[in-house]
């Protein structure tokens, strides 16, 4: 079963959607036990980070989350999920979970893109995604494959900690983390075969690691 973390700051319900299609075990929940008997816990978000920490430490989820990492319980952040896992985020100032170091950055409109034209902020659409080392996330998914972002704020983690990077202005990091701790900036729940196909094998390794 995967543990979906609630702490009223995601898309929760578009990832339970999305694993129901896939047919696998789910519950949206925020009890240290439940989290703790899961085989794994996505870790979704939208909305600012400032909103996102305060969530957290007003339930005391934050040392939860942080706890069931430092176990090796398996991990996949989306979205601001993501970014918050990081040291810091320039979104509202905030000090985050201090998981991954790095921080996240505010794009810059005054970035261009491929045809010299001022990017916008948010990053809103569908891009991809180029994987910098292996990743059994992106197992059996084709390269060129796209996937849904939307987003302000871009992670920036420590080089060791990045996955895959993404062009939009710079070439910024949309996956980061390591074996069994991953984080990505996209929506694979709402990125169609090739985020099913993610979310899949997450569950996967999630099951393998559980019978280790």
């Amino acid at each position: 079963m995967l543990a979906i973390f609630d702490y009223k700051a995601g898309n929760q319900t578009s990832v339970h959607r999305a694993l129901e299609h896939l047919g696998i075990p789910n519950q949206i929940t925020n009890e240290p036990e439940k989290l703790d008997e899961a085989d794994g816990i996505i870790f979704p978000g939208v909305g600012a980070a400032g909103q996102a920490m305060d969530e957290l430490h007003s339930a005391g989820l934050d040392d939860v989350i942080k706890g069931l990492i430092a176990q090796k319980k398996p991990v996949l952040g989306i979205c601001v999920g993501c970014q918050i896992l990081l040291d810091y985020s320039e979104e509202n100032d905030t000090k985050a979970l201090k998981v991954i170091p790095g921080e996240c950055r505010l794009f810059n409109p005054s970035w261009v893109d491929y045809e010299n034209i001022p990017i916008r902020v948010p990053h809103m659409g569908w891009n991809q995604v180029n994987l910098k080392k292996d990743c059994r996330l992106f197992k059996d998914i084709d390269p060129n494959a796209a996937f849904y972002f939307v987003h302000s704020y871009y992670p920036a983690p420590k080089d060791d900690f990045i996955i895959a990077t993404t062009r939009y202005g710079i070439d910024f990091c949309s996956v980061h983390g390591h074996e069994g701790l991953w984080a990505v900036q996209f929506h694979p729940e709402k990125s169609g075969r090739p985020g099913l196909k993610m979310l899949k094998n997450f569950h996967d390794y999630c099951l393998e690691a559980a019978d280790a």
